[in-house]
């Protein structure tokens, strides 16, 4: 996981609609850039829905939602579609990103050993520096923690 204080690195990902965004294009706004393993899995669609109910909160506070997976563009717009997510989702299917931002890591479930990304969500400043980092979150109970956070 990356550190609290730190330059939160800069990338290029396609957008659920395929258009390309760079965090740095959020500057003189908060991001809460979330990590997360799987389009439509139980955990990360809670997570999402989450987010998504409490969207006019993050917003009344400045802040920006964008969520990362490895998933495909199409998986994404399938995903926001079926749960009428009102924020940013990336594409990072060849893990770039989730490597810079050390989520990718080893897993194991039932007796098996793989990468894969672990659950993983920044604070990031109008700066552009990392003040807040949290690993291993719950799904359901992240959105609520990351409002509190801000």
């Amino acid at each position: 996981m990356l550190e609290v204080g730190t330059k939160a690195p800069d990338f290029t990902l396609p957008d659920q609609n395929g258009d390309m965004h760079s965090i740095s294009d959020y500057r003189g706004k908060k991001v809460v850039l979330y990590f997360y393993p799987k389009d439509s899995t139980a955990g990360c669609t809670k997570q999402a829905c989450g987010f998504a109910e409490r969207m006019p909160q993050f917003t009344e506070k400045g802040a920006v939602i964008i969520g990362i997976s490895k998933d495909s563009v199409a998986s994404h717009k399938r995903f926001e579609t079926k749960y009428e997510l009102p924020f940013t989702i990336l594409s990072d299917e060849d893990t770039k990103v989730n490597q810079l931002y050390d989520v990718w890591k080893e897993k194991k479930m039932a007796g098996r050993t793989y990468m894969g990304t672990v659950r993983t969500t920044y604070l990031i400043n109008e700066e552009g520096i990392i003040v807040k980092a949290f690993d291993k979150v719950k799904a359901a109970d992240n959105p609520e923690q990351m409002l509190n956070e801000i």
